[in-house]
């Protein structure tokens, strides 16, 4: 390991066991090689892949050790990787993505796997829009004008499409549009990248071509609509709503956590006596987030379990959510369709900011990146932060009583 992280530029170190097997350094990290002779005589270099995940000295060796069988059986693996990569096609290379992903072979830039939920999104836009529009095309010629046509056409809605689930009376509606296409071209450009490391291809096609803005609007609730959403939970509550589906929404306008750390919260990731839960995995990692004294009385009230916030069906997460926001927020409550999960984040956010919170301390409340907890020694949020976390979480009480005080 040592030896071929220590090459430098142009050098190039064999195995002693392996004949053919080495590692050399052309540019930017080892890249590790298998030289042999077809049996017509030429030499062939085959280029395994650059040391690092998945690519140990280990793994390494153990691939070249494969592709000797193959040269010893008259085979020729530089040939078939060419004829390979001629006929695998983007569709291929996407299964072969997620499958890796899955795998935790996939790192993110924090150099960490891909969450459960980050793949099941990924499958999405795979299905919805990759897949339709460029999944026949071969990897290996695959030009920027292909991918900038698929752009164009995510754009114009051409994807669009109702889906029948597997669960019952579920739909997914694929509608298209710049968000779906700046996202989507994200995830291409993941995947294209893929296939750059697999030697699959040169080149990403992906790069410089210009996304569009995503669209998404940093709105926040004003006070009509707090009051509106306040009183729509209450009448909810007492037209016999699921109280658990129900204490999420609160929740999640009373602390700005993202959705999926609500949905998933489980008992043993919180330290009520404390005020502090401890998530073992967000967008942006292990995070530490102060609770506040609502957000405690809220857990408390809630059945023991394995999660939190759980589901009419037994211990597990909310699957129905998405129905409950439906007639809690736009139906009961009025609010506009443009009110979502991450508006309540955002509205979180501009209330501390109002309050006078600086924003260190806005992005501890909200676990954003830079102040997740990476640090053994930290165990507890301090009494600052929780006593933030309260003043901004009795604002928020204020804003969405019924009958505010004048």
């Amino acid at each position: 390991m040592r030896i071929v992280e220590g090459l430098k530029v142009g050098e190039t170190v064999w195995d002693t066991m392996i004949i053919g097997f080495g590692a050399r350094r052309q540019r930017g990290r080892p890249t590790y090689v298998f030289r042999y002779r077809t049996k017509e005589g030429r030499q062939r270099t085959y280029t395994i892949g650059r040391h690092g995940s998945p690519w140990t000295p280990d793994e390494a060796r153990a691939e070249a050790i494969r592709l000797l069988r193959i040269v010893i059986d008259g085979g020729d693996p530089s040939g078939e990787r060419q004829i390979e990569h001629q006929v695998i096609s983007i569709a291929d290379l996407c299964d072969e993505y997620l499958a890796d992903a899955a795998a935790g072979r996939v790192l993110t830039r924090r150099g960490v796997a891909k969450n459960a939920s980050t793949i099941a999104t990924d499958h999405c836009r795979v299905d919805a829009h990759i897949r339709p529009l460029i999944g026949h095309l071969p990897v290996a010629s695959i030009s920027r004008q292909d991918i900038e046509r698929m752009m164009s056409d995510i754009i114009a809605g051409k994807t669009h499409k109702r889906v029948k689930l597997d669960r019952l009376r579920a739909v997914s509606h694929v509608r298209g549009g710049r968000g779906a296409a700046s996202r989507t071209m994200g995830l291409l450009g993941a995947i294209m990248t893929y296939a750059v490391r697999r030697g699959l291809r040169e080149d990403n096609p992906c790069r410089l071509i210009i996304k569009p803005a995503d669209g998404r609007r940093e709105r926040r609730l004003d006070d009509v609509e707090y009051r509106a959403l306040g009183a729509a939970l209450d009448a909810a509550e007492a037209a016999g709503e699921w109280p658990p589906a129900l204490a999420v929404i609160r929740f999640l306008a009373l602390t700005g956590w993202r959705r999926g750390e609500v949905l998933g919260l489980r008992y043993v990731e919180i330290d009520v006596a404390r005020s502090t839960a401890r998530l073992a995995a967000t967008k942006t990692g292990a995070s530490m987030r102060p609770l506040c004294t609502t957000a405690c009385q809220m857990i408390k009230a809630m059945a023991p379990g394995e999660f939190v916030f759980r589901s009419a069906g037994g211990d597990a997460p909310i699957v129905n959510f998405r129905r409950v926001w439906e007639r809690v927020v736009y139906r009961a409550a009025g609010l506009p369709r443009d009110v979502t999960s991450h508006v309540l984040r955002h509205s979180y956010a501009s209330v501390a900011a109002d309050l006078g919170l600086a924003d260190a301390t806005i992005g501890s409340l909200l676990g954003h990146r830079g102040h997740t907890v990476t640090r053994r020694y930290i165990h507890v949020a301090d009494t600052t932060l929780i006593a933030a976390a309260d003043t901004v979480a009795a604002r928020i009480v204020t804003l969405m009583r019924s009958d505010p005080a004048p």
